[in-house]
């Protein structure tokens, strides 16, 4: 299959296709997706074909406008109305009960759906111009790092998918939150660029909680996409150091030792004797989401035969950027104290 480089000015282009069953991956603010008509089971399914990825990860439904909600969900409560007026168009997905409209492959058989509206101009005109929702997952190959740049998916998805949006780097650089909502309470099913105490400050009258799989390795059927055991990896087996970084860093190099063929990812303020990746400052988690699946796919090119990387603190934004490097390694994780 030869795969169609477009850019910006060929929203019409890329919803067309879309409209007819094709699939177009796009920029979004959190990582770059690969779209198909969220209506069409078939196009849906050319998804996990095109990806690699297993049929029991459920997929996110972005649209452009709230008035094409009630196609997808059987009933909004008040507290997503809430979080909608706070967050959306935005890095946040939520799950609630689906319309008969969704296909299964959307959801992996669940009897919810997740819906996003993106905050990018070019994801909200590719979907406004191919006039339904659009099911998008990250646009590259099941299990590797989510692609923040048109080059990063043409690496993985080019001659699998019919056509490539140039948008620049996504600005975000994580995945959307994602949570469950009922009327009293919001579990967060992913961590992501709306962090869990953004999400309290505007919830009165509801709780916010996290769920168990975010921090743990969890075995069932995933809810929500990213709860898979290992998700976001590179080639080469990793470990993650949790702790002080001083303390961190410090445990690295040990580990290293006087080994040449293994790699380190690193806080920008530290160092190792071996092949180091940086992705940000210690205190600066904003700037390690930005950077993470960027750092993670240069250590792919760099081949080690094994990575060590520092976590930050979870707080805020630091919990899905340590969510990812956790499941990255397969939660291989080592705590320093």
């Amino acid at each position: 299959m030869q795969t169609l480089h477009l850019t910006e000015h060929d929203a019409a282009r890329a919803g067309d296709i879309l409209r007819h069953g094709g699939l177009v991956a796009f920029p979004t603010e959190t990582v770059y997706g690969l779209g198909a008509n969220a209506f069409d089971a078939d196009a849906v399914r050319r998804i996990f074909e095109a990806k690699g990825r297993p049929c029991d990860n459920p997929l996110i439904a972005h649209i452009c406008d709230l008035d094409t909600l009630p196609t997808l969900w059987r009933e909004i409560p008040d507290t997503a109305r809430t979080l909608a007026a706070a967050f959306w168009p935005g890095p946040l997905t939520m799950i609630l009960p689906r319309t008969a409209a969704v296909p299964d492959a959307l959801t992996a058989g669940l009897d919810t759906v997740a819906v996003r509206f993106p905050s990018h101009p070019v994801a909200q005109a590719v979907i406004r111009a191919a006039g339904v929702p659009i099911a998008a997952p990250s646009a590259n190959l099941s299990g590797h790092p989510s692609p923040t740049t048109y080059e990063h998916v043409l690496h993985d998805l080019g001659g699998r998918v019919d056509a490539i949006v140039e948008g620049g780097m996504s600005s975000v650089g994580l995945e959307s939150t994602v949570v469950a909502v009922e009327e009293h309470r919001v579990t967060v099913l992913r961590p992501g660029g709306i962090s869990p105490e953004m999400l309290a400050v505007v919830l009165d009258d509801a709780e916010v909680i996290i769920d168990p799989g975010v921090t743990c390795p969890v075995e069932s059927a995933p809810r929500s996409p990213g709860m898979k055991y290992r998700h976001y990896a590179p080639l080469a087996p990793m470990t993650a150091f949790t702790g002080d970084p001083d303390r961190t860093a410090a445990a690295i190099r040990e580990k290293i030792g006087m080994r040449t063929d293994c790699a380190a990812l690193l806080f920008d303020e530290y160092d190792a004797p071996c092949s180091v990746v940086h992705y940000g400052r210690r205190a600066d988690s904003l700037a390690q989401a930005h950077r993470l699946f960027d750092a993670l796919r240069k250590l792919d090119d760099l081949a080690p035969t094994e990575i060590f990387a520092q976590c930050p603190d979870e707080t805020g934004v630091g919990l899905a950027v340590a969510n990812r490097i956790k499941r990255a390694a397969g939660f291989h994780v080592v705590n320093v104290p």
